[in-house]
């Protein structure tokens, strides 16, 4: 009962809050739901450190049939290993403190109960995604995170902006949903059966096999990968499919913590690292995998370095950071990228919800430009939000330190051209995250104040139903990194991983790494330190070149400020063309031809004619009897013609 317990509290506590947050008060919602939510965290503990190094393989826990249609027969059943054990830990554990967090963030929200229950339901979807043991489950979470962050991001529905950037986050996921849906299919069709494990099994003997389309040969499993991926990188915001990621900064922010730090965006990576037996027989793929994270990771650090909105920098690192994940898993380092998803978990959760604790506290200010000096009046959240940026930096011995660094180690010693372009870009993207990381605790809470200055005596910190989950956090920005290093890609990596489906086909990169040369080692510091340097020279030593700099608006600033134009390109591409189909499909082809040919010219014909024969009724007998003569008279030829034949 315990794996059911961890499925089905968050799904419980979203329907007791959601249907019965009238009937009941405010507090009593949001108290069920977040109770739901640390059991089923606390089940996902006990299930990561007393049964999971119990397991010698993966333990499957039927629950019912999901489907059974012809040749298709799915199960619903919850699939524990260790991949799966690792992410209830980060979904739960990140989703209990977000709902802890939320008690003070939304105290003044009059919608509490709706919130909660959206956040429950969130965490329930993600949950069935990470469970699954087949694609269909797999795919029905995936739609389940995609609807509730779609309800999440647009929570207050009365601003514009947010139900703008709901509707972007749907349709833009909805791209790389597409291509996975096809992978699903294109699985069933080639394997009959959408099993993991007979999938997996089975995938060997397809592995060269080719198909033709439009007159090429075209193989099989690099195609059903590359579909695969697709998803992922939609639900992941990977680069050209990443536009919905800051515009979803509009949600509250306990929603950004939640969706787009620890659990919906990391699904991506998930579903790669699941799917790792399969893209290993594709290295096209893999090279693919590798490519668009290095990219990733690249362009968006190149965006946070000008974004002045707390959240938008936040956001664009996690971009970043999730494009480290992916080429780790390109260069077959599925173990390094699930554990940089583990470490990054803590850290950017933390920088999140201190973002949050920062607006709390600005009266909902979120301008870094109108920050500044606040160190004083919010040390608590000064201090922890600096602990995330440590970790997030690589500084020596936090968390991100063991596992980016890892990475980039990994993608050197793939002995690769991909490998080294994803080592490079790397090296560079975490030079600016340095860079753009301390920029932000710089001007937010160093320097003068920049805002209105009759704010500064209601700046205060936040109370400790805020504060608590952050030093939670904390103490996993700094400790998760050193603790479980040896368990995920340490000496202890293969007990740890043993019965997951996981880099089944043991890559040498992961182990290549501790023979690498040392200014490869080194240069994460060095840049990292670089990076902190070149912040500090223009933020605190001389805080007014950025402004004079930025008014310049020089061509490389206005390319990286404007996301190197995505949006614009996309608009022009994409959403302007469509909507001038739609308004010529709707006034043309609908309004003219479809109803001006069809009912509403019928209606309009059978109205002319009424009026027509209404004309008849004159109210003269003579009319009336001239026309019966007529009548009379054409039955009579009528008759007699017939009679003639």
């Amino acid at each position: 009962m315990v794996y059911q317990a961890i499925l089905l509290l968050p799904l419980l506590g979203a329907l007791l809050a959601g249907l019965l947050g009238k009937r009941i008060n405010d507090h009593a919602a949001e108290y069920i739901a977040t109770i739901c939510l640390c059991f089923s965290a606390l089940l996902s503990l006990y299930v990561f450190f007393f049964e999971l190094p119990h397991l010698e393989a993966a333990k499957l826990v039927p629950l019912f049939q999901f489907l059974d249609s012809g040749t298709l027969q799915v199960d619903w059943a919850i699939r524990i290993d260790a991949l799966t054990a690792v992410m209830l830990v980060v979904v739960t554990g990140v989703s209990s403190l977000v709902h802890v967090y939320s008690i003070g963030y939304m105290h003044h929200d009059p919608h509490r109960p709706r919130f909660f229950a959206y956040l429950s339901l969130f965490t329930f979807a993600m949950l069935a995604l990470v469970t699954a043991d087949n694609f269909v489950q797999m795919f029905f979470g995936w739609e389940g995170v995609g609807l509730c962050s779609y309800l999440l991001i647009g929570f207050w529905y009365k601003k514009p902006s947010a139900n703008a950037a709901a509707i972007k986050a749907f349709i833009v996921n909805r791209v790389g949903d597409f291509g996975f849906a096809l992978g699903i299919m294109a699985i069933f069709f080639v394997f009959g059966s959408l099993d993991f494990t007979t999938v997996f099994d089975a995938a060997k003997g397809f592995a060269g096999k080719t198909f033709s389309f439009a007159g090429q040969d075209v193989d099989i499993l690099t195609t059903i990968c590359l579909l695969l991926f697709m998803g992922a990188m939609g639900k992941s915001a990977q680069f050209m499919l990443h536009t919905w990621l800051p515009d979803a900064m509009e949600g509250p922010t306990p929603v950004s913590a939640l969706i787009h730090a620890a659990t919906m965006v990391t699904a991506g990576v998930f579903l790669v690292c699941r799917c790792s037996p399969l893209f290993e027989l594709a290295p096209f793929a893999l090279e693919v995998v590798t490519v668009i994270g290095a990219t990733t990771a690249f362009f968006a650090a190149t965006v946070g370095l000008f974004q002045n909105d707390i959240k938008r920098v936040i956001a664009y690192s996690t971009c970043s950071q999730l494009g480290y994940m992916f080429f780790a898993a390109g260069v077959g380092a599925y173990k390094a990228a699930m554990f940089h998803l583990f470490t990054h978990a803590f850290f950017k959760a933390l920088l999140f919800l201190g973002a949050g604790s920062v607006i709390h506290a600005l009266n909902d200010e979120q301008d870094m430009r109108k920050m500044g000096g606040v160190a004083k009046m919010i040390p608590a959240t000064w201090a922890l939000m600096v602990i995330g940026t440590l970790a997030l930096t690589g500084f020596p011995f936090m968390a991100g330190f063991w596992s980016k660094d890892a990475i980039i180690e990994s993608a050197y010693a793939a002995h690769s051209s991909v490998g080294m372009y994803a080592f490079a870009l790397g090296i560079v993207a975490a030079g600016m995250t340095s860079f753009y990381s301390w920029r932000l605790i710089f001007m937010t809470f160093h320097g003068r104040y920049r805002g209105d200055p009759h704010d500064l005596d209601h700046i205060h910190d936040s109370p400790p139903v805020m504060l608590i989950p952050l030093v939670i956090l904390a103490a996993g920005a700094v400790l998760a990194g050193i603790l479980f290093e040896g368990s995920f890609i340490g000496h202890e990596q293969m007990e740890f991983w043993r019965g997951a489906i996981v880099n089944v086909h043991e890559h040498t990169a992961l182990e290549a790494r501790h023979h690498v040369p040392d200014w490869v080692i080194f240069s994460p510091a060095v840049v990292m330190l670089l990076g902190f340097v070149t912040a500090w020279y223009f933020y605190i030593e001389h805080p007014e070149w950025p402004a004079q700099m930025a008014a310049k608006q020089g061509p490389l600033y206005l390319f990286f400020y404007n996301k190197w134009y995505f949006d614009e390109l996309y608009d022009f591409l994409f959403v302007r063309p469509a909507k001038r189909l739609g308004h010529f499909l709707w006034k043309t082809g609908d309004g003219k031809i479809i109803d001006g040919l069809g009912p509403d010219g019928v209606s309009a014909g059978i109205v002319d004619w009424t009026k027509q024969i209404v004309r008849l009724q004159s109210g003269f007998v003579y009319h009336y009897a001239f026309a019966m003569l007529i009548g009379v008279a054409l039955l009579a030829t009528w008759f007699t013609a017939g009679g003639a034949r």
